[in-house]
């Protein structure tokens, strides 16, 4: 029941990440706010879940990754509820910058199935939660029709803080808490630089077509970014307990796996964000099909069906021939994908074809990459490094987003109204050289090594301690080999060493 429960925590992330989509065009008039404005709503809630990621990770591995969990569930339903009574905009934001914790979820899920199932069943569980993922933005498309056309779209936000107060219950009584403990401070001046470098990046990255890529706004946010970045990263490698342990990272098997991730997240979302979009334009652009909100999002539903499929397929695939090779055969499926959307389907069938053999390629995809995160660093840092994980695919969405945005405005029919059809063809083909070049990346990143660097048998460095204990000022994370564990908590509540 743990999976179930956690893949159902994953599902109402993407409900709450893709919901406010399609209303986007409609808040302008709803809210009385121009649409630069309104686009806040998610430019918001990406940048607080960029920084709130690799916060919550590094504070479940700390603290207990459940308990994390339930404050991230906290957050959201808190900001689901503020975006229910909102009476403007500026409520409705803080509600939105509040679901940014959402970001979190999906990473301590994956950490708590690591840590709390038998082995055998890890694959099975991570890429049930991926797959969560897909279909909960398959099936947010049609809901956030329906509710639109037939009710008030505040309705969408209550019943968000509903689910997230029905999955805090099923938490605390279904989903046990691991007993992985890193110990060690929290990395107070890690999480104002990395939250300050990302905040800067994305928000150059979101805005950048609404304020101009060579603009001053935007020039300086990448270069204060990359201040940023210089100045965290020289900080981390000298910190006891850093927030995010950048010598873990840079590992060629981690390193190349989250660039692999950024990749992978650009070439998954592009379907995303302009299938819908293709169905629901008129028949006059050449291209469209000229279906309702409602109706487009109904003809995608086989794309969120065939991920939760083709999760079970990708464990298998996994336990057979490794995560690599399903990861290869994602990226592919992936990049074909994609290129067949650049040929522009001529028929809604044919369209969602493509829709759902791209999505079975994101399926794939997304199960293997946390299971190749979690073979290459220490047991006792998987919640870290699967938020710095979710952040890299998070920067791909957005980065897609941008990118899609810049192109579906440079080419356009109609006078404007409506991107032209080189345009879809354009980004589809970016996506699916994305997806490629994944594959390529994939492909020559070696074997990940857990082996401790510098413990030898029977050391305390073996056992995940220091000489200043697993809780001390000194105390630092290992890479513990698979099956032992830096501090476990007893049940009265005391750290002790594993047995």
């Amino acid at each position: 029941m743990a999976i179930i429960v956690l893949a159902a925590c994953g599902l109402l992330v993407s409900l709450v990440q893709t919901m406010v989509v399609p209303l986007l065009p409609l808040f302008p008039q709803l809210l009385s706010v121009s649409p630069s404005t309104a686009s806040w709503l998610i430019t918001a809630t990406l940048v607080a879940g960029a920084v709130s990621a690799p916060v919550l990770g590094r504070l479940g591995d700390m603290y207990g990754k459940r308990r994390m969990l339930l404050v991230a569930l906290g957050l959201v339903g808190t900001g689901s509820l503020l975006g229910a009574v909102a009476p403007g905009i500026e409520l409705l934001l803080v509600g939105r910058v509040l679901q940014g914790a959402s970001f979190g979820v999906i990473a301590l899920g994956m950490s708590l199935i690591r840590d709390v199932l038998p082995e055998e069943r890890v694959g099975s569980g991570v890429a049930l939660m991926s797959s969560s993922l897909g279909f909960g933005g398959a099936i947010g498309l049609p809901i956030t029709g329906v509710v639109a056309q037939f009710a008030d779209w505040r309705w969408l936000f209550a019943g968000a803080a509903v689910v997230a107060v029905g999955q805090i219950l099923l938490v605390l009584r279904l989903v046990p808490e691991s007993r992985l403990r890193t110990g060690g401070r929290f990395d107070a001046v890690g999480a104002v630089g990395i939250g300050g470098a990302l905040l800067c990046l994305l928000l150059a990255v979101s805005k950048g077509n609404d304020w101009g890529w060579a603009s001053a706004p935007v020039l300086g946010l990448l270069g204060a970014a990359v201040l940023f970045a210089l100045a965290v990263g020289r900080y981390e490698l000298r910190v006891g307990s850093p927030l995010v342990d950048l010598r873990v990272s840079a590992r060629p098997a981690v390193l190349l796996t989250n660039l692999a991730s950024v990749l992978v997240g650009f070439a998954m979302f592009a379907g995303f964000v302009l299938a819908t979009q293709i169905l629901q334009a008129p028949t006059s652009t050449g291209y469209g099909f000229g279906l309702s909100l409602v109706t487009a999002g109904l003809m995608l539903l086989p794309m969120g069906g065939a991920m939760v499929v083709f999760s079970t397929v990708s464990a298998q695939i996994s336990r057979l021939r490794g995560p690599r090779t399903t990861l290869v055969l994602g990226t592919l499926l992936l990049g074909a994908g994609n290129l067949a959307f650049a040929l522009m389907p001529g028929t809604v069938w044919l369209l969602v074809l493509v829709t759902t053999g791209t999505a079975i390629g994101a399926a794939l995809a997304y199960s293997a990459i946390p299971l190749l995160i979690m073979r290459a660093v220490p047991e006792a840092e998987t919640a870290a490094a699967n938020s710095l994980n979710t952040l890299a695919r998070q920067l791909g969405t957005s980065s897609c987003t941008a990118v899609v945005a810049a192109v579906t405005t440079a080419f356009v029919v109609d006078g404007g109204a409506f991107p032209a059809s080189t345009a879809y063809s354009v980004s589809f083909a970016a996506a699916g050289a994305a997806a490629l070049v994944a594959t390529l990346l994939v492909a020559v990143t070696p074997a990940p090594d857990n082996a401790p660097d510098n413990a030898e048998p029977g050391s305390p460095e073996e056992h995940g301690t220091t000489q200043d204990g697993p809780a001390g000022d000194g105390a630092r994370p290992h890479d513990a080999p698979r099956g032992t564990v830096a501090r476990r908590a007893g049940t009265d509540g005391e750290a002790r060493p594993a047995a």
